[in-house]
């Protein structure tokens, strides 16, 4: 399946289990993301997202959200749309 960089992680809150992410492409809820770096590689689909603590559908190039993860991410770790092939 092919994928698109929509983003890179700037910050990981482990308490909560969420990543920080610069959007560099659009992410809606519901989409599949694959989160790759040095030692981080999984793919999870996106349940909630947030900014500022408002939960939002879809985040657009420059925003920063919230998007919690399933695993530990790391800062600069890259983050891939993964497009379902019809």
């Amino acid at each position: 399946m092919p994928e698109v960089e929509v983003g890179r992680v700037s910050k990981f809150f482990g308490k909560v289990s969420v990543a920080a992410v610069e959007v560099k492409d659009t992410i809606r809820v519901g989409d599949k993301l694959h989160f790759k770096g040095a030692t981080t590689d999984f793919t999870t689909q996106v349940e909630s997202m947030e900014i500022e603590r408002s939960p939002i559908e879809e985040a657009k190039p420059g925003d920063f959200v919230g998007i919690k993860v399933p695993e530990r991410v790391r800062p600069g770790d890259r983050v891939y749309k993964v497009e379902e092939e019809i």
